[in-house]
């Protein structure tokens, strides 16, 4: 392990992101021991009680096992932790994962029909109202970082109709990871927030009951923009 020193004063925010990158990275490996909290504060430059504040946030992500007495160490996040990591894996190091990127299209994908099923199921005609207001804020957005948070609203009602704590911190955990991305996705989600109609329709069918339908509507209104995105990756990878 090479950590290098933290160049200006730290807190332990950055101290968790500095060790989560070593371990996304692979210079941290599962089963491995990390340095004392002095070895640690030592190579980073900074206080040990930060060093022992981050240790524990990273406990808490189960990321490490703290042990009184015993080396702290280092686990499989891949195995242990949960969804309220994505936002950081999403850019560790400042660097956009582009498999972490595909794993959450993909997710989306395949999450949002069923979300949308159960909500035409569950509540249906009691969701108009709503989905009747977020579509006109929707419409009302006049530019296309308002409109990627006002598309959020509309899947955030659908979340609740769907009345699925499972689904909702599923979609919690996702929307934190798309969040910090939203400017930089404009042009490719373009393709999706500028649909007014798919919204419309998935709307009707979700507020008529229609399940099948409900489901097959958002299959419809996520499919271009995630094939953009798709073949946007494809083209990272390869340059």
């Amino acid at each position: 392990m090479n950590l290098q020193p933290i160049s200006r004063r730290s807190v332990p925010d950055e101290v968790f992101e500095r060790l989560l990158t070593e371990m996304v990275e692979g210079t941290l490996g599962p089963g491995e021991a990390l340095p004392s909290e002095r070895k640690l504060a030592e190579a980073l430059g900074v206080s040990r009680p930060a060093v022992r504040e981050a240790l524990q946030r990273m406990a808490q992500a189960k990321l490490v096992d703290v042990r009184q007495g015993e080396s702290t160490t280092v686990l499989d996040y891949r195995k242990h932790a949960g969804l309220d990591l994505l936002p950081r894996l999403l850019m560790p190091g400042g660097q956009v994962d582009i498999g972490v990127v595909r794993s959450i299209m993909e997710a989306r994908l395949h999450i949002a029909p069923k979300i949308a099923e159960l909500a035409a199921e569950r509540s249906g005609p009691r969701l108009a109202g709503d989905l009747d207001a977020v579509i006109a804020a929707l419409v009302a957005a006049d530019d296309p970082v308002r409109r990627q948070h006002r598309a959020l609203d509309f899947w955030d009602v659908l979340v609740e109709g769907a009345s699925s704590i499972v689904f909702r911190l599923m979609f919690n955990g996702l929307r934190a990871a798309y969040l910090p991305a939203v400017d930089a996705l404009t042009t490719i989600m373009a393709a999706e927030v500028d649909r007014i109609d798919a919204y419309r329709a998935l709307a009707a069918a979700v507020t008529a009951g229609d399940a099948r339908q409900a489901r097959d509507r958002a299959v419809d209104l996520l499919t271009p923009a995630t094939e953009r995105m798709f073949t946007a990756l494809r083209h990272l990878e390869q340059s």
